[in-house]
């Protein structure tokens, strides 16, 4: 008897695993035929709140100059972010329906502008796609993937996307919430200059170029009659007019083609930035640009505010707010950004 009880069950276990066996492939080759419908589109776009409707002021004007254009990037994977910075700006603005919001992605998905009509029905925006096939083979690989993806390359090509009538236009990283009103910046002085940002001189600025950089008898040339400063692209005002009439992408695009060929830097967009325009901008208020909040691009580990004045809080580096919320490990200064956060699931709320 206990010979065809260990024989029955040994049967029984076979049979078990035969079924797991099928279960496991069944699973996997489902989850990899749904892989490949759903990787190119943005179907894992997260649902939002409806913001309020922000109105001008009676001082505000109401004509086609009177307008405040603010560029930014429209990426699945910080589309949470782009929405509490749109709801920063607005809540923010004297005249929020003077703000005129220039999306740049990397293609037209419905989802994406029906999520930003649903949660900003009165907003003021256009949609550009931008063509990764124009900087993907001059992209070079960084210290983070992140850093690697076309879309960080768009502010480049920004001057040839939006409509030639733009004359001035605010590029802002969507990672940031601005505490004070965008006018301020809006108005900010570029004298001659085709670019500017809050400058950070105190910074080690030979730290963003390798000694394949440093040690080449011509390319250190490029800094001569300049005093080069680190300046973070991710909040930049720029005169488009004399981004184009300068031929500045070409100028950023030359600096990239030099990388390919003898890495002379390690991070992404930054360095092309820094070498065609350090020390030849026009600096703008540190309070315009706290940055490093999302600590190094390494560990992302957390990092406190800089003392002084606030207008702009920037989550630059790799540790976002809404995933270190989202975590239960949040660093302190992620608070500051949880009232925007307009995800419908969270538990933060500008109306708390």
């Amino acid at each position: 008897m206990a010979f065809w009880t260990s024989h029955l069950l040994g049967l029984l276990f076979f049979f078990l695993l035969i079924i797991n066996q099928i279960s496991f492939i069944t699973t996997t080759t489902t989850t990899t035929r749904v892989g490949v419908i759903l990787k190119p589109t943005f179907l894992h776009v997260p649902v939002f709140r409806e913001a309020p409707a922000f109105r001008n002021g009676r001082d505000c004007g109401s004509s086609a100059a009177d307008r405040i254009h603010v560029a930014m990037t429209l990426d699945a994977n910080y589309l949470r972010g782009t929405m509490a910075a749109v709801l920063s700006i607005l809540q923010h603005s004297t005249c929020p329906e003077d703000v005129m919001f220039h999306f740049l992605c990397v293609r037209h998905e419905p989802v994406v502008f029906s999520s930003i009509k649903s949660t900003f029905p009165y907003l003021n925006f256009k949609l550009y796609k931008f063509d990764v096939h124009r900087v993907r083979g001059l992209i070079s690989k960084s210290i983070r993937q992140a850093l690697d993806q076309p879309l960080n390359y768009a502010r480049i090509y920004l001057p040839d996307l939006i409509p030639i009538d733009v004359k001035r236009v605010i590029y802002l990283d969507s990672d940031i919430v601005i505490v004070d009103d965008i006018v301020k910046l809006w108005q900010v002085d570029l004298g001659d200059k085709v670019l500017a940002a809050p400058e950070y001189c105190q910074a080690n600025f030979t730290t963003y170029f390798t000694d394949t950089f440093w040690d080449d008898s011509e390319l250190p040339k490029t800094f001569n009659g300049r005093k080069p400063c680190y300046f973070n692209t991710g909040v930049m005002i720029v005169d488009v007019d004399k981004w184009r009439c300068g031929n500045y992408t070409q100028k950023v695009e030359d600096w990239m083609v030099i990388q390919k060929q003898k890495r002379i830097y390690h991070l992404g967009s930054l360095p092309p930035f820094l070498l065609t325009l350090a020390g030849d901008i026009t600096p703008v208020d540190h309070r315009w640009n706290q940055h490093g909040l999302g600590g190094d691009n390494i560990e992302g580990k957390c990092r406190s505010l800089h003392p002084g004045p606030i207008s702009l809080l920037h989550w630059s580096g790799k540790g976002k707010p809404w995933l270190r919320l989202d975590s239960r490990k949040p660093c302190t200064v992620d608070h500051l950004w949880a009232p925007y956060d307009l995800y419908r699931s969270s538990r933060h709320s500008f109306e708390e």
